[in-house]
């Protein structure tokens, strides 16, 4: 065998061969944190057992100020969503403002992690860039370890609050969360380095933040002022001959209550259902199969169809069969 270098003359005065150096551990130092509120929020879900087998397995979002580690909304829901996010922002710019940033994790719900797509904007980063705010994407978990430790400190203080309370619903859950969340604040909140909240007031009207707060999907007229969307076909109604439509973009406003609007220059047009085709099926992420599968199996089976036996009634013929005509 060869050896080069000082190994080799390691070797040749009899002495053992020098072990190679284990790889040192990845140091993450901490960040300071924002000096004031309302500056960086970081949001998270964490899916866990919460209820002990009293509900299904679900999970608690969590919306935490980077200034004080204020728990400034939670929320359960079945799964992580848009329309849970969305949702719970809502809630927390109805009660608070908008904040300057959002610090969330690379899940494809914040970022759009193909390369071939590389650039496009996912549905909730969409929201946040029409009301002004800064969504930043954190390359470890490590990078948002405010969030990270809070769901150390819920997946064991929480769950045995839940379990004191006898909580089995995720409703009931929800409408009690206020006063636990009051609770840890006072316990677990610091003081922020400046006293100045930088929360924004909103600014658009209701409609116009139910609008936001969709999905939309673009869209071209056809030459025949058709709009197609998930395997249905809609005709433009009241454009007259409709020539400047034609090729036109079209924002398809799809809201999570299944009514669909379309949007041109931001102005709703009028239309019908031509026609309506199955609907696609839908592309489930990792955190979603758990949802779909339990979905699945909840769902009420169809009775499998008999098939009548041979001797059955059914399969006997309604009139006898005719005599054969006599033989001459």
């Amino acid at each position: 065998m060869r050896l080069a270098g000082n190994s080799a003359a390691v070797a040749h005065r009899g002495g053992p061969l020098a072990a190679e150096a284990p790889p040192c551990p990845r140091v993450h130092p901490r960040r300071p944190r924002r000096p004031c509120v309302g500056e960086l929020l970081q949001i998270d879900g964490s899916p866990h057992d919460w209820f002990e087998g009293r509900a299904p397995v679900c999970t608690l979002l969590v919306f935490i100020d980077d200034a004080t580690s204020r728990l400034m909304a939670l929320r359960f829901v079945p799964a992580e969503t848009t329309q849970a996010y969305m949702d719970t922002l809502q809630m927390y710019l109805a009660q608070y403002g908008r904040p300057v940033a959002i610090y969330s994790d690379q899940h494809s719900i914040f970022r759009v992690n193909q390369q071939a797509c590389a650039g496009e904007r996912t549905q909730f980063t969409r929201a946040l860039e029409t009301l002004a705010i800064a969504p930043i994407h954190a390359h470890t978990p490590q990078a948002k370890g405010r969030v990270e430790r809070a769901h150390q400190t819920l997946q064991d203080r929480l769950v045995k609050e839940l379990r004191l309370h006898g909580f089995s619903t995720l409703a009931a859950a929800n409408a009690w969360l206020p006063t636990f969340q009051a609770t840890y604040n006072r316990r677990f909140a610091v003081a922020p380095a400046s006293p100045v909240d930088v929360h924004r007031p909103v600014l658009q009207a209701p409609q116009e933040l139910a609008r936001i707060f969709s999905l939309q999907h673009p869209r071209i007229i056809s030459k025949h002022l058709c709009v197609h969307f998930q395997n249905c076909t809609y005709q433009l109604q009241g454009q007259g001959r409709g020539y400047r439509l034609q090729g036109a973009p079209v924002t398809v406003r799809e809201a999570f209550d299944g009514s669909i609007e379309l949007l041109h220059e931001g102005r709703a047009l009028p239309y019908r259902l031509l026609t309506e085709g199955p609907a696609p099926i839908p592309v489930e992420t990792e955190k979603m199969l758990a949802l779909r599968l339990s979905t699945i199996q909840q769902a009420p089976r169809r009775r499998p169809r008999a098939k009548p036996a041979p001797a059955h009634p059914w399969r006997r013929p309604l009139r006898p069969p005719l005599a054969p005509p006599p033989a001459p």
